[in-house]
């Protein structure tokens, strides 16, 4: 394993056979020779051969056969640069999630999985602060700086995301495996005070409260070794944060019998590739929840244009609960995503995002919002920012928020082009009262683009179907006094992981997105519905109202069957005889 620090011995010696040889070979009676020229074994006593080999064991050195004399050898050293590509790229998407797995395991559901993703956020940014220092403190040393000089021009802040003082580096805290709790509690306490930007983050986590608990006292130690198995400088922001999700999506089934909600992302990006988001586009997510949605628009945008277009996007989002948007912008940098806005707040009565005398407008809206959230009846948001302008369309019962979360996206998206996607409860699709009231007018305007029923089971709260609407202020021409029905039910596989839910696979998401695009009907699928028509059924947007997939109709050869069917009651018939003949005999 590469190590990234030498002895300080060695490493003044490295730099002078560096600066002598580079990355060409040499042998041991060269070493000797830069070494007295430079006059520096008189100062310490540690020999040639003991050098060789902390550089060989610390993977500075490589060494081969002298193919002229095999009793010598043929020396090379590894450049900083490739040191540390050896040392920080060596973590692999697998090495990563077996730490995380057995961190998963160690914990179980005794202890909120939280606490693996504050460490794994503080092993990050440490990890890269050492990461920074160590260039920094080369291009000091290239500058001419003296090696007292260059640590501490390498400390600066300007080099750094952010500021750690070195005693609360990872290594450092866990050094004394005794005051892991102290230490670590100590350390967020200092690195909040130093970077106000984390404080959300880190006061989320109290370590020495966490390991009141024995059990837990052990298992934070666990913890902290398995995440000290290996280095986190340069794995890539997607493996670091495919690892981060994976956490999210391990620990969903137990959270959500908590009332947490995940949103697989697989619906996330379904939702994602239908709105088809621009390089530059504004994309606002007023139920934020961890983030996920925001994510899988940046990398959309990435994968579709580039990691330059994807920076150029304008990311928003707010979040009621101050936990969850803490692991929101935990999320956010791990993932490496920094053109990104997230604000703590009730959205329905507080938004954030706003102008002089209205909401801020978005080029689009994404949201899975709380499913029949209750409390938001038409006295309450009425105290709430900019009611009147955002809730046009009426208010909503008590019982659920729904078509309120809706408006409020509605309001959000820009005149004449804005779009807004939105999870949600299959039941306001078609419910009475006061939210067909709400539906009624909205479709009236013609804002509703397209419906569809998901398959069943792909939540982790609810084994409800679920539904997707896609709301459009600036829709083509041909879809204008329309809205496309897609029954995607029959669309999904099997979670790999847990036996009870269903997945979205890419060719589920693909021919849903290609019926939306299309935009034209598909026999049991997909329908595009005029107005009209859902006026006649007094609008109801239930999807299996207008489309409903057609159940193949198996070819039955009739006398096969009869041919079989006799030769079952013949076997049975046969069978029933030995029973019987048996019985006789034991009389």
């Amino acid at each position: 394993m590469v190590k990234t620090s030498l002895p300080k011995w060695v490493k003044t010696r490295y730099e002078l056979l560096w600066a002598e040889f580079g990355d060409k070979e040499f042998n041991m009676d060269d070493i000797e020779k830069v070494l007295k020229e430079k006059d520096v074994e008189k100062q310490n006593m540690q020999g040639v051969p003991v050098l060789i080999s902390e550089l060989k064991n610390a993977g500075w050195l490589s060494v081969k056969l002298d193919p002229e004399d095999s009793r010598k050898r043929i020396y090379n050293l590894k450049s900083f640069d490739q040191v540390m590509g050896e040392a920080f790229h060596k973590i692999s998407r697998g090495d990563l999630n077996a730490i995380l797995k057995k961190a998963a395991d160690l914990i179980r559901t005794r202890v909120d999985y939280k606490f693996i993703l504050i460490l794994l956020f503080l092993k990050r940014i440490s990890d890269k602060w050492e990461l920074e220092f160590e260039k920094a403190y080369k291009e000091a040393i290239k500058d001419g700086f003296p090696e007292k000089d260059a640590k501490k021009e390498a400390k600066n802040e300007s080099y750094h995301d952010f500021v750690i003082p070195e005693e609360y580096l990872w290594d450092n805290i866990r050094k004394d495996v005794n005051k892991l709790p102290e230490n670590f509690s100590k350390g967020l306490k200092t690195l909040a005070e130093k970077n106000p930007e984390l404080k959300d983050i880190l006061d989320t986590t109290d370590f020495i409260q966490f390991t009141t608990n024995r059990e837990n006292a052990e298992i934070l130690r666990q913890l902290v070794e398995l995440f000290s198995e290996k280095k986190l400088h340069e794995v890539s922001a997607d493996v670091l944060g495919d690892a981060y999700e994976w956490i999210l999506s391990y620990f969903a089934p137990q959270k959500a019998k908590e009332g947490e909600v995940y949103t697989s992302r697989e619906v996330i990006q379904l939702l994602i590739e239908m709105l088809d988001p621009k390089p530059t586009s504004t994309i606002y997510d007023p139920a934020c929840g961890s983030g996920g949605m925001l994510i899988t628009a940046h990398q959309y945008v990435e994968n579709e244009y580039s990691r330059k277009d994807a920076d150029k996007l304008g990311l928003y989002g707010q979040e009621y609960n101050h936990k969850t948007l803490a692991f929101a912008k935990m999320n956010h940098y791990i993932h490496d995503i920094r053109n990104n806005h997230l604000m703590l707040g009730d959205t329905l009565l507080y938004p954030k995002f706003k102008d002089e005398d209205n909401v801020t407008q978005f080029d689009m809206v994404i949201a899975n919002p709380p499913w029949n959230q209750d409390g938001y009846d038409e006295n309450v948001v009425k105290k709430g920012d900019f009611w009147k302008k955002r809730f046009t369309y009426g208010f909503a019962t008590k019982q659920s928020a729904d078509w309120i979360w809706i408006q409020h996206m509605l309001a959000s998206a820009k005149n004449k082009k804005g779009k807004v996607g939105v999870v949600i409860d299959n039941g306001c699709l078609f419910r009475g009262g006061a939210e067909k009231i709400i539906r009624t007018s909205v479709i009236d305007d013609d804002l509703i683009e397209c419906v569809i029923l998901l398959p069943e089971k792909l939540f982790y709260n609810t084994g409800a179907p679920g539904a997707i609407m896609i709301l459009n202020k600036g829709k083509e021409e041909k879809r204008k006094g329309k809205i496309l029905f897609i029954n995607a039910t029959n669309e999904y596989g099997q979670h790999p992981e847990v036996r009870k839910l269903n997945i979205l696979a890419a060719e589920n998401i693909g021919k849903i997105v290609d019926a939306y695009k299309e935009y034209e009907d598909n026999d049991g699928f997909s329908r595009s519905v005029d107005l009209d028509e859902i006026k006649e059924n007094e609008y109801n947007l239930n999807v299996s109202l207008y489309v409903f997939p057609e159940e193949e109709i198996e070819d039955i050869d009739i006398k096969k069957e009869w041919e079989e069917y006799l030769g079952i009651k013949q076997d049975s018939e046969k069978l029933e005889k030995e029973v019987i003949d048996i019985i006789k005999t034991i009389h």
